[in-house]
């Protein structure tokens, strides 16, 4: 019987646990320190919803922009300081554990402003200052997955950058986005560039293809007697389903000779991240994406209060290999038995994500006008 919590046992299967959570108090009170220590964190994952949060709603920064609101920097470059200030700073405490892993784990993402998305060119060069700035090897820039970034994930890991892939929703984008990876490894090959210390994850969002895809069979359920049966089997059950398949293309893909080709030259495989982890059905289990998806070579990325619930009453065991062909079945009644376009739904999912992104980024830069109003006028 291991004496570890429930949450730092997850490693032993292969999986690392990275949290999606940032705030400067967090950082210097020791707590992230604390969780690297005691629960085997591995890494951390932010996003502009995560900042704002931090920002707009704690007085950790007020000190900082004040004497930032004092320059000539737009709202814009104020929040990319103080942004990028947080996750050295983080980064510079994963370092062991970015040493110990060789650099597999440790890193601490930073997205490229969400207003980009679907700007190619503006993805490359955010990613490109952003990635100079951070000055750190156990860093992460973060790129929608959209079809305007999958060139720019191939010419940025081509430059020798650590990628991570946001907002996943779909498998035929995933496999997409594994391949532009692919790409970019083997043009940087071609150059006669080291691939060792390359590192990329593709993160698949869970939780919010539920929400969308049990709305859509509950209406089925009440509307359409013939398939309400199948409608109820499969509630629930889209995202689990996806990420096992797209566990098998990863698997597919970072064992083909093709891969294995860049492997022998030091290359690691993109690694799947579950993102989007904490149920917003509060009839489901607060652990089911967790505990489903337990298996080797992935990172699962949680919310703090997701953390905490695992630490206190997870039961971790190998589960992501386990009943592959009936996660195919279930999405196979999805699409032919129910009728629910996965694709059409994994689309909209993408655009909406863009949007839930973009918001909570403007009312960043509104919260920064703010405060240097306030400046200028005491």
């Amino acid at each position: 019987m291991s004496n570890k919590n429930p949450l730092a046992q997850i490693p032993d299967f292969g999986q690392s646990i990275w949290l999606d959570y940032i705030k400067r108090s967090f950082i210097r009170s020791g707590e992230l320190k604390k969780l690297i220590d005691e629960d085997e964190l591995r890494g951390i994952t932010s996003n502009p919803a995560i900042f704002e949060e931090a920002i707009a709603r704690s007085e950790d920064y007020n000190e900082l922009i004040n004497d930032l609101a004092q320059t000539d920097l737009s709202n814009e470059d104020i929040f990319l300081q103080i942004a990028v200030e947080d996750v050295q700073n983080a980064a510079d405490l994963f370092k062991e554990v970015y040493e110990k892993t060789q650099g597999v784990d440790g890193y601490v993402s930073l997205e490229v402003s969400p207003q980009l998305a679907l700007d190619t060119e503006g993805s490359i060069a955010e990613a490109r200052s952003s990635w100079k700035a951070l000055d750190r090897k156990n860093v992460m820039i973060k790129i929608p997955g959209t079809k305007e970034g999958l060139p720019a994930i191939k010419q940025l890991i081509s430059e020798g950058m650590n990628i991570n892939v946001t907002l996943l929703f779909g498998l035929d984008r995933y496999r997409e986005v594994a391949e532009a990876y692919i790409a970019g490894l083997e043009e940087r090959a071609k150059k006669g560039e080291p691939l060792e210390n390359i590192t990329s994850v593709a993160s698949f969002f869970l939780s919010r293809i539920d929400t969308m895809v049990d709305a859509m069979l509950d209406k089925c359920i009440e509307n359409e007697p013939s398939r309400a049966t199948a409608a109820k089997q499969i509630k629930g059950q889209i995202a689990i389903a996806s990420a096992k398949v797209a566990y098998s293309i990863y698997e597919e893909l970072f064992t083909s000779d093709r891969f294995l080709e860049l492997e022998a030259k030091g290359a690691k495989p993109q690694r799947l991240l579950w993102a989007s982890t904490s149920v917003k059905n509060k009839d489901y289990d607060e652990l089911m994406y967790v505990e489903a998806l337990i298996g080797p070579q992935t990172v699962d990325t949680l919310p703090k209060e997701t953390l905490n619930a695992y630490r206190e009453h997870g039961k971790p065991a190998a589960r992501l290999h386990s009943d592959l062909e009936h996660a195919r079945y279930t999405l196979y009644k999805l699409e032919d038995i129910v009728g629910i376009r996965l694709g059409e739904v994994t689309q909209h999912l993408e655009e909406e994500g863009i949007q839930k992104f973009i918001k909570p980024f403007e009312s960043l830069m509104e919260v920064i006008a703010q405060k240097r109003k306030q400046l200028a006028s005491s």
